[in-house]
């Protein structure tokens, strides 16, 4: 059995679907990091079968919305002297702002400096659709 130590104050992001952790771990940038991360890849989980999750031993800004368009399934359990003092259940956003890009060239956003604002179209596709030209991105396409 793997062990990994507990965390004294920092985060834990978990249930996240195997496989999909490098996405998060490369987001986040934690390999360039000065403190602790443990990156565990393909743990058994009785509700999922395998997941993948990230323990940091830091307290960190995360944006929520990005890691729902990730997997809206993750959990993310805050940490404070060893115990679990928060749980943040993320979701698939309504709503995102320059995390997608519109790649229609006739689009405001390509001319212009706004923002690249998308709504939530599909939820089962995790399909989205600018707000300015109704171009359609999927949820897999943020930078």
């Amino acid at each position: 059995m793997l062990n990994v130590d507990q965390i004294k104050n920092g985060i834990v992001i978990d249930h996240i679907k195997a496989g999909l952790g490098i996405r998060i771990f490369n987001w986040l940038g934690l390999d360039k990091t000065p403190y602790n991360v443990a990156f565990v890849v393909n743990a058994n989980s009785n509700r999922m079968g395998r997941k993948d999750i990230i323990k940091i031993d830091n307290t960190i800004a995360i944006n929520f919305d990005i890691l729902g368009l990730i997997d809206p399934n993750i959990t993310v359990n805050i940490i404070e002297d060893e115990k679990i003092t928060g749980k943040v259940k993320v979701q698939l956003p309504q709503r995102v702002e320059d995390v997608l890009v519109c790649k229609n060239p006739r689009c405001i956003t390509s001319t212009e400096k706004v923002p690249h604002i998308f709504n939530l179209l599909e939820p089962k596709q995790k399909t989205y659709r600018c707000e300015y030209c109704d171009e359609i991105r999927s949820a897999a396409d943020f930078r």
